[in-house]
Parts: C-alpha cells; sequence; structure tokens
C-alpha cells in the first residue's frame, strides 16, 4: 500500500494553570497581595517593588502576578534575605492590626451597587471618574471602619487600552484579563464549591460567577458571565464596559440590579442602606419590591420599605446623559416581573417616565430610582442645584428649589492620591492622628510651618519623576507612532522640569473643552516659546470609542502638537489610566479643566492634585466653584457672558491667555535670586491648607451618614420593627388619602378685597381662612400660600411659603387661617397649594399629592 506522507490528529489540548508555590516562609506576602490594601499603603507596595523591581515594573505593579511569575528557586532564595523577611513581617503586622478592627456597628449599614470601580490599573473594571470615585469610596470605608459591602462586574475585558496611530487617531484595543492572575478570590457557597447565581432573563436563566476582591475589610463582589454555563449571546454582558448596544445594556443593567440583590440574598447579607451609584444599579429596586411581596406584603406595602432604606446619586447633569430603554426592549427581559411585583405592566413603565401613562415615553432608569429612592443626591453643590432642575418633573406639585434632592460634593482618597514624598512631609508636620482627621482644617494650618525649601524640593522631585516616567514609559509607543526617530529624540530633550508644568487629563468629551487652549496658536506659540520663562503642556484622556466628536480633539491636539513651534511644548500622552493619573497629579505645576459650565458635576482629578502642591486654575463649575479661594489658585468666572458658545470659548481662552502671561508665569518665575518662587510656595500652602482639608473622602463619606445614611437607616428600621408595622400603617394611610384626595372639597374662603383684586401694600397683614372638607381623613391635609416671582433666568422661583394653621375642626370641615405680614413691595404670584400631611413623611415628594387653588 501508499504510505501517505503524514498521519497526524488534531490535539485535544488540556489547558493547565499552573500556580506558583508559595513556601509556608512566605505566605504572608500571598495573603498582602490578595488584598487592594497594598494598593494605598507604600510600605507594602515598596516592599513588592523591592523583590524584584524589573518584574514588579514588568507585571504592571501586580503582586500577584509577581508571585506567580517568580521561579521557586527565587522564592526559596528570599527565604534567606533577612531584610525582606524582616519588612515583610512588619508590613503584615501592621495590615493584621488594620484588619482585626470590628466594624463600626453604631452607624447604618450600606449596600453599594456601582458598574465600575477604579481601585488599581491592575483591576481593569473601571473608565473614569465615576469608577475612581467608587474605589476611593470602598478604600475610605474600609479606612472609616464602616459595614458596607458593594457589587459590581468583573469584565473579561473592561474598558480599552488606547493607543494612536500614525496619524493621530485614538485606536481602542480590548485585552482580555487573566482572572487568576488578578488580586481577587472565587466566593465559594457552604460546601466549598464555586458560587453560580441564576439571574432570570425572560424564559431563561443566566449564570454568573461571583468574586471577592479584598479592600482591605471591604467585600466587593463582581459578577463574571463569561463562562460555559451561558450562551454566546450572554457571555459576552460582563466583556465590557460600556460597550455594545442598547439591548446590551440592559442586560447588564438587569445583571447588576437583580443579580446583585440576589447575590446579597445568597450570601446571606442584608443592609440597611442600598445605595446606588448612578442609575445602572436602579433594577435592585425590582427585586427587593418582588422579595417583599414574596414575604406576603402588598406592593404599597413593599415599596415603603424600599424607598426608605434607598439612595441614588446622579452624576450626570443632563437629561440625555441617562438610560433609556424603549418600552419593546425593555419589556421582552422585564415583561414577568410586575407580577412578582403586584403590581401592572402599565404600572412599572410608569414608574420609569416623567410623565406617567404617556405611551410615548421611554422607560428612564433615573427616574425609576428617583421614585423608588425617598434620598437623591447630585455630587456637587452646583449639580444638586442641576438635579432639582433636571428631576422637577417627577414631583409636579413643587418648584425645583423645593426638591427634596441634595448634594454631597466628592472628595478623594487621601492616601491613594497622595504621593509617598508628600506623605513623608505630612508624617513629618502634621498630627500624628491626621490620617483618622482628615477633614479638620486646623491640622492641615500646620503646612504653613513647613519651610519654603523643602516644599519646593518635594514639587521638584515629583516632577523629576513625572518627566523620567514620560522619557522611559513613552519613547516606544512615541517611535511607534511617530515614525521620525530623530523627532522623538528631540522631543524627549525638549521635555523640561525646570519649566512651568501644566497638566490636563481626563475624559475627551467635548463639554470638557480640550480645544479652548488652542483657539489662538499664535498667543500660545508666544506663552510657550518664551526662552526665558518656558511653559509646557500635558495631555492624556480617552474618549468614548463611539464619540466621534471625543476622538477628533484628541486628533486635532496630536497634529498641533508635532507642529515645529509646539514640539516638545505640547505633548500628548496615551492610555491615561491611574497608573499614569498618579504620576501627573503629583508631578505637573498646574492642574488646568476648562468645562462648559455648568456640565461638570463635580470633577475629582484637581482635588487629586491638591492634595500633591498642584494649584488648579479652573472654570468655577462642580467642586471648584466651592472650593476656590483668592491666592490659593486661579479661577474662570462661573458666569456666561454669551448665550453663544462660540463667542464663551473666545472670551474663555482669552482668558486663559491672559491669566498664564500676566499671573502664573510671572508668579512662577519670580525668584528674586532664590532657587524657589516665595510667591508660589506661598500659593501652594494656601492651597493645601484651606482648600485639602475639604475635599478629602473621608469628608464625602462622613457626609453621606450624615446627610442620608443615619435618616434612612433611622427610617427603615422604624418601617421594619414588628413585623412591619408602620410600613403597612403608611401604606394603609396613603391608599385612604390617595382614595378621597380628588373628593376633599373647598367650603369656603374668607380674603379681603384688595387679595381679592391683587392689589396689596408692604406693611400691612391680611387674613386667610379657608373651610376644608377633608371626607374623613382626619386632619392629613396641609395648606399653605405660596408666592413666586420672575428671576433674571426668566423662569419662576418660589419667594415665600407661609402655611395656614388649623383653627377649628367640626367634624370633616377643618378650618385653616393665615394671617399674612406683607414685607416686600414688587410683582408677584399667588396660589394656595393643599397636600397630605403626616409626621411620618420624610418630605413631600414621598407622597407628591397636591391641589393648586385661589
Amino acid at each position: 500500500m501508499k504510505i501517505n506522507v503524514s498521519n497526524v490528529n488534531t490535539p485535544n489540548w488540556q489547558e493547565v494553570s499552573v500556580k506558583s508555590h508559595i513556601p509556608s516562609e512566605l505566605i504572608k506576602l500571598s495573603e498582602l497581595a490578595n488584598n487592594i490594601w497594598w494598593a494605598w499603603n507604600y510600605e507594602a507596595t515598596e516592599l513588592f517593588r523591592d523583590i524584584n523591581p524589573a518584574l514588579w515594573k514588568e507585571v504592571g505593579h501586580n503582586p500577584v502576578l509577581l508571585l506567580e511569575r517568580m521561579s521557586y528557586a527565587e522564592l526559596g532564595a528570599l527565604i534567606d534575605d533577612k531584610v525582606i523577611i524582616r519588612r515583610m513581617n512588619d508590613v503584615y503586622a501592621k495590615f493584621r492590626l488594620y484588619m482585626e478592627v470590628e466594624p463600626d456597628n453604631t452607624r447604618p449599614s450600606v449596600a453599594y451597587f456601582s458598574m465600575e470601580y477604579g481601585l488599581h490599573q491592575t483591576l481593569r473594571i473601571y473608565s473614569g471618574g465615576l469608577g475612581i470615585l467608587a474605589g476611593d469610596y470602598l478604600k475610605e470605608a474600609s479606612d472609616s471602619n464602616v459595614n458596607l459591602c458593594a457589587v459590581g462586574f468583573l469584565y473579561r475585558y473592561g474598558y480599552f487600552t488606547q493607543s494612536l496611530s500614525m496619524d493621530g487617531q485614538q485606536i481602542a484595543n480590548y485585552e482580555a484579563q487573566n482572572f487568576s492572575q488578578l488580586p481577587l478570590e472565587r466566593v465559594t457557597d457552604e460546601n466549598g464549591n464555586p458560587l453560580v447565581i441564576d439571574v432570570p432573563y425572560m424564559d431563561y436563566f443566566v449564570h454568573a460567577n461571583v468574586w471577592r476582591v479584598n479592600v482591605g475589610r471591604i467585600s466587593l463582589y463582581l459578577l463574571d458571565t463569561d463562562n460555559d454555563m451561558n450562551s454566546e449571546f450572554d457571555r459576552p454582558i460582563t466583556h465590557q464596559l460600556y460597550g455594545g448596544d442598547w439591548e446590551n445594556r440592559l442586560k447588564q443593567e438587569i445583571l447588576l440590579g437583580i443579580g446583585g440583590i440576589l447575590t446579597l440574598k445568597r450570601l446571606g447579607i442584608k443592609k440597611e442602606v442600598y445605595h446606588c451609584n448612578e442609575g445602572h444599579a436602579a433594577l435592585i429596586n425590582v427585586q427587593r419590591i418582588c422579595d417583599y411581596v414574596a414575604e406576603g406584603l402588598t406592593y404599597n406595602q413593599a415599596i415603603e420599605l424600599v424607598r426608605a432604606s434607598s439612595l441614588y446619586t446622579v452624576h450626570t447633569p443632563v437629561p440625555a446623559g441617562h438610560d433609556y430603554f424603549d418600552e419593546g426592549l425593555f419589556g421582552k427581559y422585564m415583561g414577568g416581573y410586575p407580577a412578582k411585583m403586584g403590581i401592572t405592566w402599565d404600572d412599572l413603565m410608569d414608574l420609569g417616565r416623567n410623565n406617567p401613562g404617556d405611551k410615548g415615553e421611554r422607560f428612564c432608569m433615573s427616574i425609576f430610582a428617583c421614585n423608588t429612592s425617598q434620598e437623591v443626591n447630585g455630587v456637587s453643590w452646583l449639580h444638586g442645584k442641576v438635579s432639582q432642575e433636571m428631576f422637577s418633573t417627577i414631583w409636579k406639585g413643587y418648584f425645583p428649589e423645593e426638591m427634596h434632592v441634595g448634594y454631597v460634593t466628592n472628595g478623594v482618597h487621601f492616601p491613594t492620591w497622595s504621593a509617598t514624598e508628600w506623605k513623608h512631609v505630612y508624617d513629618r508636620n502634621f498630627d500624628e492622628n491626621f490620617l483618622y482627621d482628615q477633614s479638620n482644617p486646623k491640622i492641615w494650618q500646620a503646612i504653613h510651618d513647613v519651610p519654603d525649601e523643602a516644599i519646593w524640593k518635594t514639587r521638584m522631585d515629583l516632577k523629576n519623576k513625572l518627566v523620567d516616567y514620560i522619557r522611559i514609559q513613552f519613547r516606544e509607543t512615541w517611535l511607534k507612532n511617530q515614525g521620525d526617530p530623530s523627532r522623538i529624540v528631540s522631543l524627549m530633550d525638549k521635555i523640561n522640569p525646570n519649566a512651568l508644568l501644566i497638566g490636563f487629563a481626563r475624559r475627551f468629551a467635548t463639554y470638557k473643552r480640550a480645544h479652548l487652549l488652542f483657539t489662538d496658536l499664535d498667543r500660545l506659540s508666544k506663552i510657550v516659546n518664551n526662552p526665558d520663562y518656558p511653559v509646557q503642556f500635558l495631555f492624556a484622556g480617552k474618549a468614548h470609542p463611539n464619540d466621534g466628536a471625543g476622538q477628533g480633539l484628541i486628533k486635532h491636539i496630536i497634529e498641533i502638537s508635532r507642529r515645529p513651534e509646539f514640539l516638545g511644548k505640547i505633548i500628548f500622552l496615551e492610555n491615561y489610566d491611574m497608573h499614569l493619573a498618579r504620576r501627573l497629579v503629583s508631578g505637573v505645576d498646574i492642574w488646568m479643566n476648562t468645562p462648559t459650565r455648568p456640565l461638570e458635576a463635580s470633577g475629582t482629578s484637581g482635588e487629586k492634585a491638591l492634595m500633591n502642591g498642584v494649584i488648579n486654575f479652573s472654570v468655577l463649575d462642580g467642586w471648584w466653584l466651592e472650593g476656590y479661594r483668592e491666592g490659593a489658585g486661579w479661577a474662570l468666572t462661573e458666569k456666561r457672558t454669551y448665550q453663544n458658545q462660540e463667542h464663551q470659548d473666545q472670551l474663555d481662552a482669552a482668558t486663559i491667555y491672559s491669566l498664564l502671561e500676566t499671573e502664573i508665569i510671572p508668579l512662577y518665575y519670580a525668584r528674586d535670586g532664590k532657587k524657589h518662587s516665595e510667591g508660589w510656595v506661598k500659593t501652594i500652602k494656601n492651597s493645601i491648607a484651606q482648600i485639602a482639608p475639604h475635599y478629602t473622602m473621608k469628608r464625602q463619606l462622613d457626609d453621606y451618614y450624615a446627610k442620608f445614611y443615619n435618616k434612612l437607616g433611622k427610617r427603615f428600621n422604624m418601617l421594619a420593627a414588628n413585623s412591619y408595622a408602620k410600613a403597612r400603617e403608611m401604606a394603609a394611610w396613603k391608599e385612604e388619602v390617595a382614595s378621597k384626595w380628588d373628593s376633599i372639597e373647598v367650603v369656603s374662603s374668607e380674603k379681603s378685597e384688595e387679595l381679592l383684586q391683587g392689589c396689596v401694600e408692604s406693611g400691612m397683614a391680611y387674613d386667610i381662612t379657608y373651610v376644608i372638607d377633608e371626607k374623613g381623613l382626619n386632619d392629613a391635609v396641609g395648606l399653605e400660600l405660596v408666592a413666586t416671582y420672575i428671576g433674571a433666568d426668566g423662569k419662576q422661583h418660589v419667594f415665600s411659603v407661609d402655611p395656614f394653621q388649623v383653627v377649628k375642626k367640626e367634624g370633616n370641615l377643618y378650618t385653616f387661617q393665615l394671617k399674612k405680614t406683607v414685607d416686600t413691595a414688587g410683582n408677584f404670584k399667588v396660589a394656595y397649594r393643599m397636600y397630605p400631611k403626616n409626621a411620618d413623611l420624610p418630605h413631600r415628594q414621598d407622597f407628591c399629592y397636591v391641589r393648586w387653588f385661589n
């Protein structure tokens, strides 16, 4: 027979994971590596770095991968390194002392839900500010020892890694994460088997693996659908952060909300407060209602308990930024839930609509979150006001300024974002209890006692560190995407740590106005090419892959940066992540931010810079509107001069150039024969002393407790006590009021002729009387006189609200009286507002029934 040239079958490859065997003498290193605590404790990161500096850099500062990549022989050699062993024992002792503190159970317990968490660059489950904030929040919750757990997603690809083409186009690269090489662990059930959560979708289940990230004392549970139990249509649910179409987005939000609650149930975790960080997790309240109804409560009773324990934090300042779903798509996945909630399909849809009953209106997650949460907040004082306006149509009958929508201004986790060099400065000069009392302004005043030379040296050390990082880290990528090696060498040589370095790094959305600096290129060229006073600008940031305008802006900046007059003076650093962010916020001199007012909900990058002696130069928007102090930074006014945005941009650009030319650059270079600028150091000290203590994450967490968590926990426990007795009572009361509301009757009214004619005099008092038939509601009605005026913005605003007093009761007839003294002359509009009243209501919008009359 003829012999074939080859006979080879296809191998059935088996995946074998070879785990590094950690000797018992080094097991403490493994425990440290698997708790993100190391990310904000420099003794721990320096320990891992010094074990093998080259490998530490190669593995991207990931201690789990560091230990895995070390050979058994290398690990064995460590055992004989007495210095490393001593340091390991010291760090581990500090870690165990930290971990063994019991949670503070005097404060309400919290379950926190977010689509993203920025804990460290090695764990790519974040994209930008929202995630970084959530990560900082968990770290501070750990440091403050509160009873909190969190839920999110373990993304296979996370957010994209950014690279740039030769012509400056952004390229989005999605790189798979190897979960076994990350600081996390599979959660197991009571039998030691990997825990899987079955989440109902239509007529089938999606199966989610559950992972845990140990964030100090806090557990972060992450759901992952990329497994063989799911179909090819459902595995990608947790592939990408903010990726896919609207159907995938809905599937993600079902998993986060409904799957998140099912996860906590399966783990036996119950909390007093449930906090949605943005509207993505709003569907937690669907599942929570279902669970209470399954216990035997009615929908109206269940929603009392759910609302009383829910907080929704909005980060978006415009309605278009919220998630809306067509009824058909929403019904495809959520159609079975109304029956479990004890309501109709239309009832569920109306909970997500501004105008209940409007069949043409899509379901909005944010509106649903507002309708099912007792408390709602924005993330700065101004954003709180913007949010009151944005959500005002949900609670008709009240003006925006009367809304219960509050605010907590964002902060940053000081131990994460303060460079080690600055921590040493603070440790040497601040009170020993500083870390436990970061929000105390008196402690920060000690910065004024630090010698100017020490401040300047710290700043220069960090600038040199940044410049060295840029030269080493970006040389290879610049050679790849800019082509001409001689140009790269020239660029490297021109990066000057002695120049005034100005940083602009953030998400490249058009409202951030990164283009503003390039409005007048001739003027900008004169600024950056002054040989006596060199200035350099560093840009970084990603644009969403679907944001063509944002990507175009990046390309435009890169094109300008390659022009001869700007080479080495305008530099774009690609792939902005937490590691690069830490370098930038500690290494530049000025942190610039130029958003279109009032579209910066808060912004936190400037707060990170603040902790490192970097001075802010920003539009008075978001946090800087509250934070700015004269002599501690620079500001562009929050007031608009032009309605035309192009004209406003031109004015703001001219203001930026002028401030740079006349104030900022001269102050930086005013050395007066010294190596440093006394005026600049004074500005740094003012910035740290007057602003920094107010923008720590500790202050933010304490604010959430003081403004929201404490009252939510107290009210929820009151409603839930004695088998939900008060919840049942409140639901019954609301049902009775609702059934009789339209029949409540104004029997009579008495007003002076002047009031009837609408012509009164200031300084005079007027008596007003109403008799109202409450139809058996037993003093459940309130009445007030509302006076409004037309503001400079052309809108109607509340001038005064005067409550009536009940002076007589005869059967169902209640007599209401008000003696109104008019103090101010002018033109006003007045009307009388009737509303339900009950001492156990948290605020008016909780039961938003209103009737107006004259």
